[in-house]
């Protein structure tokens, strides 16, 4: 995601380096260079014109401090600048009414359906809502039967009308099912077509004036660059839509979209879609976002996914376990799920800050735990409870039944004892035993 654009700004900044102050002259060339940069991710003419001419006239307008190289301050103005270009703020979702209606739009193929469910989910397990999911696309065979599948995989109830062709009826019909069993929130999934046109403009707006909803969320495919900009703003004409959602961003994208969009339409950007799993979804959050084109990573979103697994009593019965060195292959199993449930592994190192730059030619395969699995999975029920039992005869049983060698299965053993190791100095020592009140950042009880 980004990656050509982050590039490319970068070698942009390189023009400032070794210049001992900032100037009309090299802030041009620079410049010059980020709108080329801009619209080869497929930004918008206008905006990138406008974004390069505002950061031109507040660059000169700096003083350059002694601790501070032109370079870096280009950086700063170009960050706060792209933060500003893609809404400044967090835009939150309004779902003060009960149930709060929320209606999904946009073209055929742009993830409506899928983000429909990933949007309940979040909800349900993030802000404790009770979702009812609406099947209002009577034309597309297989959309009532996807959404079913997707709300059965989340443990949420959906409502379909199997005869009814009228997905006013159907939305209204939802509606007072969802008061009359006490749900708090509506996701109504509409039809989609190839293009725009007549026909569904007219009934997504019927929808819209039968039902009253909170929010009408835009869904675009980001990889179609400008034509998402240019469909935005058709359905936004038409709708008044109150937020965008931009899904695919895992794929090879440029970008284009999430940078031109809020200028082009006025409104928010309030979610991202990073990865075909349930819990690929992100709130979209401007500043971070700055932080990523510009390679800076985005540390806050890694621990807010982390926080996300994150179970207190579990910690608890490990850290236990670490300390009377009972920590077994069970317990490494169980953190290889919750790091797997965080995401795409290469998103994930690329948010750590440096790392993006240094992994984007390395392919990090999503399937890098496979052949760990497959070893554990090969030992017997006691082997993975007491791994002090693997000699030579059992590591060999377990190659052969994993499909790999002895030497990659000495090799996990051997890094799992040293992790063990290391686990158990760091529970152990004198800064794990001090009182929350003595540690950096702890509360006092």
């Amino acid at each position: 995601m980004f990656e050509n654009l982050s590039e490319r700004l970068e070698r942009s900044f390189k023009i400032l380096k070794g210049e001992g102050k900032i100037t009309e002259i090299n802030v041009a060339e620079t410049l010059k260079d980020v709108r080329k940069a801009l619209l080869d991710a497929d930004v918008n003419y206008k905006v990138a014109k406008t974004f390069t001419d505002t950061v031109k006239q507040k660059a000169l307008g700096q003083n350059v401090l002694t601790a501070v190289k032109p370079s870096q301050l280009m950086v700063k103005i170009v960050h706060d600048e792209l933060a500003t270009l893609m809404g400044g703020e967090t835009a939150e979702l309004n779902l003060t009414n009960k149930p709060a209606v929320i209606l999904m739009s946009g073209l055929q193929g742009s993830g409506k359906t899928t983000f429909s469910g990933k949007l309940a989910r979040m909800l349900k397990t993030k802000k404790n809502r009770r979702p009812l999911l609406v099947a209002c696309d009577v034309y597309r065979p297989a959309a009532i039967e996807q959404l079913r599948v997707l709300a059965e995989q989340i443990n949420v109830p959906m409502y379909a009308e199997m005869e009814s062709r009228d997905p006013v009826n159907i939305a209204k019909n939802a509606i007072t099912e969802a008061k009359a069993k006490n749900y708090d929130l509506v996701i109504v999934d509409t039809a989609g077509r190839l293009a725009v046109d007549e026909e569904m403009m007219n009934e997504i707006a019927a929808i819209k004036e039968g039902i009253q909803p909170d929010e009408i969320l835009f869904v675009v495919d980001s990889m179609t660059g400008q034509d998402a900009v240019n469909t935005a703003k058709e359905f936004n004409d038409r709708l008044d839509f109150t937020g965008v959602v931009l899904t695919k961003l895992d794929g090879d994208t440029r970008g284009g979209a999430a940078l031109s969009i809020r200028t082009v339409v006025n409104k928010p950007i309030k979610f991202v879609g990073t990865g075909e799993k349930l819990e690929a979804i992100d709130q979209f959050h401007p500043d971070r976002m700055a932080d990523r084109i510009l390679g800076m990573g985005d540390i806050v979103s890694l621990v807010e996914r982390a926080q996300e697994q994150y179970d207190e009593e579990e910690a608890k019965r490990l850290q236990k376990k670490i300390q009377k060195n009972q920590f077994d292959f069970n317990d490494f199993m169980s953190q290889i799920a919750q790091i797997k449930k965080m995401g795409n592994l290469k998103d994930l190192a690329a948010m750590i800050p440096g790392v993006g730059k240094a992994i984007k030619d390395i392919d990090i395969d999503d399937n890098a735990f496979k052949s760990i699995e497959a070893i554990i999975y090969s030992m017997t029920p006691q082997e993975r409870s007491h791994p002090e039992l693997l000699n030579t005869s059992r590591r060999q049983r377990i190659a052969k039944g994993s499909g790999t060698n002895i030497q990659e299965v000495n090799r996990l053993i051997k890094q799992f004892d040293q992790t063990r190791k290391m686990m158990k100095m760091v529970t152990t020592s004198k800064f794990a035993k001090m009182p929350p009140m003595m540690k950096p950042g702890g509360k006092p009880f």
